[in-house]
């Protein structure tokens, strides 16, 4: 591709003009057509804007450099000129000292280019007949009015090619490269031409350009206002159009018109909004089923047996609970955690196990249908063998590039920007400084820890003293409950802090490992986001789950942390419904953030950079310098709403059996997120260079991976997180003989059997309470290592005293059991969803078929016609000539 570009498309690569050789833009007055998408004959179409400072009006930069960077600026604007483009410049309306420089591409430029970037063409009308589906009749009622925006027409579609031009479907030459595949041509010449060459290097691209200052900003123009159709009859509106059936908060419950989004931004857009859409359809499903658990739970928590047996004053309230620290807490009654167990009842309950394995399920469908709507956009949008172009090279990679290596292939001297050996100590470096931050991480949750226990200490000594004389706020503020709720918050808040911080920092990182390429450069930045956020968002939830009141040893001899702080206990409700709360604050709190933040940071900016001055002055302002001042879509396009989207998704499989009103939460947040991505688009945001993308890139696999993982997190929280393991296995063996004295499986008697009972003589001085409140009692009830009511351990007096009895160990083998197992089944019906449902569509596999054949027929059989047809003309001619021969020779 780089060799035809030097050999055929840009004939003057690698020069640079003299002074008096320069070609200039063509100089022109606004008309005061504010509307108008033309150059000021009306006739050419401007399909990229380019915007500079005047140099003779800056006064930051010294008059040699002001003059290198007007030179630089001449080279470039006359190569673009003898590459066929045409150049029309304007001074601005509003600041004299801004020049905007139109450009368009004539028909010729726009055939080369197109044949060299082997853009797909219409070559006739789709004449495959198509089934309505069974659910059109539904769906009519969410789609799109179709006389406001019409449906594209279906076309078969072939890489174009010059030569057969006349097989092409051609109506209107203006109109056969449509506004967007023309701002992609004219770029991808942007991108390609000369300003300079140093020391036998050449700089070419409008990027290095612009990261240089000499413009100040590169866009294809918005057609119209968004606010009110266009007044100029040649355009078709399409923002307004945009706006007003897809951004605007009315048609939040409508479908999205994908096809016209494509059409206007481009397929990688557009394949965003799919899969956006996509993902928020199917979690309509996840979240009625999600609700159904929950309000099943809320249905049957009256009918918790252990939880009334907690309530019941007879039970419940004559069991005295051991302290929960040392010295400052005190003994306590299972009664008070009442208001928790009826709360755990809701979550902690069989709805909880079918909802996990649900879904374990939901999640495959999801990626394999999302498989096969991916197949069938390709196919209607052109992707299907989409020829990656040959990336231009990043300009800061560019300008090292001081050191000459051997190209093993062609065995050419070629520049780069360092040794293997340097390539090494950078990649260590940066590796090490990835590592550095994730142990920062683990060491802010650490630090969660460590103000959990301490504060748990406060609150114990302080707050029943501070609140004593109000029994109904006593009853909800316990200690436990206002240091989850505030470890919680905090936690959230260093989340987001650090996040803030290290999104610099991994563009910091993945700017000195210097990657070749732009979609290089997105992967590794990509790869560092995703482990940093990760680790970022997950760990303190991972910590709940999995570590919290595991290791707590028993009150005679607890387990301390860092030697210091006695290992934290599971709230009275549970570490199920702490990590509830938890999920619900970083969950909710995180989507109330981005949305504020997505809708208020724009519009800001937009105020402050003076948007609104433009439409507050009396003058008329063209269509470019309204777009200019909006805000830029960012080098990273749309990485941060991946980003975004990917670990919502994670919280809504990994943990999901701990919270089943998650799906719900990110279906109303995705709801509101697909309009307002669409609104900043629309109104915030020039108008991004379409591009061509196949798929969702590197998100499918770490998708896949969380769908893989989630399977595995949800079986241990309901084995080491739940309480519905030890229920199981006391209902169906320790509450009948030999183990237990009911005639018949029952849930009676759970909670007393599942206590262990501790001699307060047996308490150490360091953690004996300093005022006991049950006088002669001799004996408390210890709280569980894993959940406030159970800890399955011998009594005082046994000989073996203390140590884990066999209830336990029955206990941990059915956990065990239980993972294994639900595990495999999941993972089986997994590989069996995946192996029936095919990727692609025999719908779809039809259509590329019957497209291959018509090109190889329309395109291919004409020159074999051509061919066959001067190849007959020569064999008459040498028929004719051997006869004569033979004639002559009888004679």
């Amino acid at each position: 591709l780089v060799l035809e570009l030097n050999q055929v498309i840009i004939p003057t690569y690698g020069t640079v003009p003299d002074q008096q050789n320069l070609h200039t833009p063509e100089w022109v007055d606004f008309d005061d057509k504010t509307d108008s998408l033309f150059f000021k004959d009306g006739q050419r179409r401007i399909d990229f804007v380019l915007v500079y400072e005047d140099e003779s009006k800056k006064m930051t930069h010294k008059r040699s450099d002001r003059k290198k960077q007007k030179r630089k600026r001449q080279v470039y604007e006359s190569n673009l000129i003898n590459n066929g483009l045409h150049l029309e410049a304007t001074r601005s309306v509003l600041d004299e000292k801004l020049i905007f420089v139109k450009v368009h591409a004539p028909w010729e430029v726009l055939c080369t280019y197109a044949e060299v970037m082997h853009i797909k063409l219409p070559l006739q009308h789709n004449d495959l007949k198509t089934r309505d589906s069974a659910f059109n009749w539904f769906s009519r009622f969410f789609r799109v009015d179709e006389n406001i925006i019409k449906p594209e027409q279906e076309f078969f579609t072939a890489p174009f090619q010059k030569e057969h031009l006349s097989n092409f479907y051609i109506q209107d030459k203006d109109t056969f490269f449509n506004p967007a595949t023309r701002s992609r041509i004219v770029h991808f010449i942007l991108s390609r031409v000369e300003y300079a060459t140093k020391n036998n290097v050449k700089k070419f691209g409008i990027n290095k350009l612009l990261d240089t200052g000499i413009y100040k900003a590169a866009f294809p123009l918005h057609d119209s206002s968004f606010r009110h159709p266009s007044t100029d009859p040649k355009c078709p509106s399409e923002r307004y159009l945009l706006y007003r059936e897809w951004a605007h908060p009315k048609n939040i419950f409508k479908l999205q018109p994908l096809d016209f989004i494509r059409k206007y931004y481009g397929e990688k857009i557009g394949i965003y909004f799919a899969w956006l859409g996509f993902y928020t359809n199917m979690l309509t499903v996840a979240a009625v089923v999600g609700v159904g658990c929950f309000l099943y739970g809320c249905l049957t928590k009256n009918n918790c047996t252990w939880s009334q047996e907690v309530c019941d004053p007879n039970i419940g309230g004559n069991i005295i609970m051991c302290p929960q620290c040392d010295k400052v807490c005190t003994y306590w009654n299972l009664n008070i955690t009442c208001e928790s167990s009826k709360k755990l009842c809701i979550f902690d309950s069989f709805g909880t196990l079918v909802f996990a394995v649900f879904m374990g399920i939901w999640v495959t469908f999801f990626l394999e249908f999302w498989k096969r709507r991916q197949a069938e956009l390709e196919y209607e949008w052109d992707t299907v063998e989409f020829l990656e172009q040959e990336e231009q090279v990043r300009p800061e990679y560019e300008a090292r590039c001081t050191h000459v290596v051997m190209n093993e292939i062609t065995q050419q001297e070629e520049h780069v920007p360092y040794t293997a050996c340097g390539k090494c100590v950078r990649m260590t470096f940066c590796t090490s400084a990835i590592f550095f931050w994730i142990l920062l991480i683990i060491a802010s949750v650490v630090g969660i820890i460590v103000y959990r226990l301490s504060v748990f200490l406060v609150f114990s000594a302080k707050l029943s003293q501070h609140i004593s004389g109000t029994e109904a706020i006593r009853k909800y503020l316990t200690p436990q409950t206002a240091t989850s709720v505030t470890a919680s918050l905090i936690s959230f808040v260093v989340i987001m802090i650090l996040n803030i911080i290290y999104e610099k920092v991994a563009i910091l990182i993945t700017d000195f490992e210097l990657p070749r390429t732009q979609t290089d450069y997105e992967n590794s930045l990509t790869t560092k986001m995703f482990l940093f956020q990760f680790v970022n968002y997950y760990s303190s939830c991972f910590y709940i789950a999995f570590f919290k009141g595991k290791f707590v040893g028993h009150p005679g001899s607890p387990v301390y942390w860092l030697g210091k702080y006695r290992n934290e206990e599971c709230d009275p409700g549970g570490c199920l419904l702490e990590l509830t709360t938890q999920l619900a604050i970083i969950v909710g709190g995180k989507a109330i953030w981005n949305n504020i933040q997505e809708v208020l940071l724009p519009l800001v900016k937009n105020l402050i950079g003076g948007y609104s001055a433009a439409a507050r002055s009396e003058k008329v302002v063209a269509r470019w310098e309204q777009d200019y001042h909006l805000q830029p879509i960012g080098k990273l396009g749309l990485f941060y709403e991946y980003l975004e989207m990917v670990i919502q998704f994670g919280f809504v499989t990994l943990f999901v059996a701990s919270f089943p009103l998650a799906p719900l939460l990110a279906l109303i947040n995705n709801m509101l997120e697909i309009r307002l991505d669409a609104w900043k688009l629309t109104t915030q945001f020039r108008r991004m260079v379409p591009q061509k993308a196949q798929d969702i890139g590197a998100w499918q696999p770490i998708l896949q991976g969380i769908a893989i993982l989630a399977v595995v997190t949800n079986a241990m929280i309901i084995a080491f997180t739940s309480d519905m393991i030890p229920r199981l296995v006391y209902y169906w063996s320790f509450s009948v003989p030999p183990y237990g004295s009911h005639s018949s499986h029952t849930m009676k008697g759970y909670i007393n059997s599942t206590l262990s009972v501790f001699n307060i003589s047996d308490f150490k001085n360091v953690s004996k309470p300093l005022s006991p409140w049950f006088g002669n009692q001799v004996t408390c009830r210890q709280v569980s290592n894993k959940h406030l009511y159970r800890d399955l351990r011998y009594p005082p007096g046994h000989q073996h005293q203390y140590e884990h009895n066999i209830y336990y160990w029955h206990v941990i083998a059915a956990k065990l059991a239980f993972i294994i197992v639900m595990e495999h089944v999941i993972y089986f019906v997994k590989f069996i969803i995946s192996y029936a449902i095919p990727d692609v569509s025999q719908k779809t596999k039809s259509k590329v078929k019957r497209e291959k054949y018509l090109t190889q027929k329309l395109l291919h059989e004409n020159d074999l016609k051509g061919v066959k047809k001067t190849m007959g003309k020569t064999a008459d001619k040498i028929i004719e000539g051997a006869d004569s021969t033979f004639r002559h020779k009888d004679e």
